[in-house]
């Protein structure tokens, strides 16, 4: 009997350790093309910026996460709308009027939301070849709080990640506590 305890204590000690896994699913941006933002296929890995149009941090940010995705171009982004009321056509006109330069999905119904366990926007999860999370939270550490900007970024923690993954190093701050608008 003990050693049964044992083996099943084992067990959970070992399926508890292990990464967080995401299934594949199909959505498709603003322009009907269907992505698989959870499974990057060809790429390094998928990061997903979760967005509310109405978000202040969320919009300051749309010029660093265009550089950002510029310059990983190992990865795949896609800024996620998580407004549940957001029509495809205020999505369009929010990524024209923002500069937005990467695929634009809508999770009305919170799927990817729930999937990813995103809880503020803007905040990026990065998803690995397997489907494992390697990365949740701040894109910097800009915001001290929620209305206290810095003058300047000290800690880039999803370049951090993202340099990591490039060079095939495990990301060393897995998750760190994003500031902006609460999802609902």
């Amino acid at each position: 009997m003990r050693y049964l305890c044992a083996i099943l204590c084992f067990a959970a000690s070992v399926s508890l350790a292990a990464p967080e896994r995401l299934p594949d699913l199909v959505v498709r941006d603003l322009a009907d093309v269907p992505h698989h933002p959870l499974k990057p296929a060809d790429k390094d890995a998928s990061v997903l910026i979760f967005f509310w149009q109405d978000c202040p941090v969320s919009n300051g940010y749309v010029p660093e996460l265009n550089r950002i995705a510029a310059s990983h171009t190992n990865c795949a982004f896609y800024i996620v709308q998580v407004d549940p009321e957001l029509t495809p056509a205020a999505a369009r006109e929010h990524s024209t009027q923002y500069h937005i330069s990467m695929p634009v999905l809508l999770d009305r119904k919170h799927q990817l939301v729930k999937l990813a366990g995103a809880t503020v926007t803007p905040e990026a999860v990065v998803v690995g070849k397997n489907g494992d999370v390697l990365y949740r939270g701040r894109i910097d550490d800009n915001y001290a709080a929620f209305g206290k900007k810095r003058a300047a970024s000290r800690q880039h923690d999803l370049i951090d990640a993202l340099a990591a993954i490039a060079t095939g190093q495990p990301v060393k701050l897995k998750r760190t506590e994003a500031i902006g608008c609460l999802i609902q």
